[in-house]
């Protein structure tokens, strides 16, 4: 854990700083390297301390982009210690103007499997650290009046899908709970952004009996950023899921529950 922040060249100018968690790989690691290429300062988050590091430096070492990036090693799980890191971050960034949740855990799960140790897992992951971490950027945010949120949710939390119970159940729980941040913070003037992806050329597909319009983690950052950028309330990544999404939310249940989907 180290702050290699540097000073802003124009010390007149409005800094951008923002925290992406869940950074070491995939598309937090893509968000990392594109908030710091348009000139935030980010503070990358995540538990694989190799892979931090090495993404850290590798951005340092970019021409343009020295001292835009800081790894913080940290496992989302360990809720306790989210306030005081949290508050540490800001401090050696500065302060703070955009958050992106992007940690995520999906295990495979056998159709006729029940497994609570799994299960557990993927809810302390993609849900509850998910609260721990956007819960203390809500109450900056909320004080300060601005701010932005972003949620990596997925599509598969529009359904109760057969193949993952408790990953599509934790995906509908991150989107109710992103929505009700969106609905206390936005009269503060606060923008919360829900990211629903399909497939993303991840470790998540591993997972995944068919893919289909798989996009790379860089093409998955840009649109989420567009989105941000756009003050989207919700977003699907890339914009064609919208439609499979709306499709897929108006099937009956009975009918629904007879698909492989």
């Amino acid at each position: 854990m180290a702050n290699n922040f540097s000073k802003p060249a124009r010390p007149l100018e409005p800094e951008r700083r923002a925290v992406v968690i869940g950074a070491s790989s995939g598309i937090g690691a893509a968000l990392v390297e594109a908030l710091a290429s348009q000139g935030y300062q980010v503070a990358a988050v995540a538990r694989r301390a190799p892979q931090l590091t090495a993404l850290c430096e590798g951005i340092n070492q970019t021409a343009g982009m020295p001292g835009h990036a800081a790894a913080y090693t940290h496992d989302v799980t360990e809720f306790e210690k989210v306030p005081e890191l949290f508050q540490q971050i800001v401090r050696d960034l500065g302060g703070l103007e955009l958050i992106a949740y992007v940690a995520g855990l999906q295990h495979d799960v056998a159709v006729d499997e029940f497994a609570f140790a799994k299960d557990a897992a993927m809810i302390r992951t993609n849900l509850l650290g998910a609260i721990a971490w956007l819960n203390q950027a809500a109450i900056r945010f909320q004080r300060a009046g601005s701010g932005q949120i972003i949620g990596i949710s997925s599509i598969a939390g529009d359904r109760g899908r057969v193949a993952s119970p408790v990953y599509n159940t934790s995906k509908a729980g991150l989107n109710s709970y992103l929505e009700a941040l969106r609905n206390r913070l936005t009269r503060h003037g606060v923008t919360v952004t829900t990211i629903k992806p399909g497939f993303v050329d991840t470790v998540l597909l591993e997972h995944a009996p068919k893919t289909f319009w798989v996009i790379s983690p860089a093409d998955a950052a840009r649109q989420i950023l567009k989105a941000a950028q756009r003050k989207r309330q919700v977003a699907y990544v890339p914009a064609r899921w919208g439609l499979v999404g709306m499709i897929i939310r108006h099937i009956p249940s009975f009918i629904f529950r007879r698909l492989s989907i």
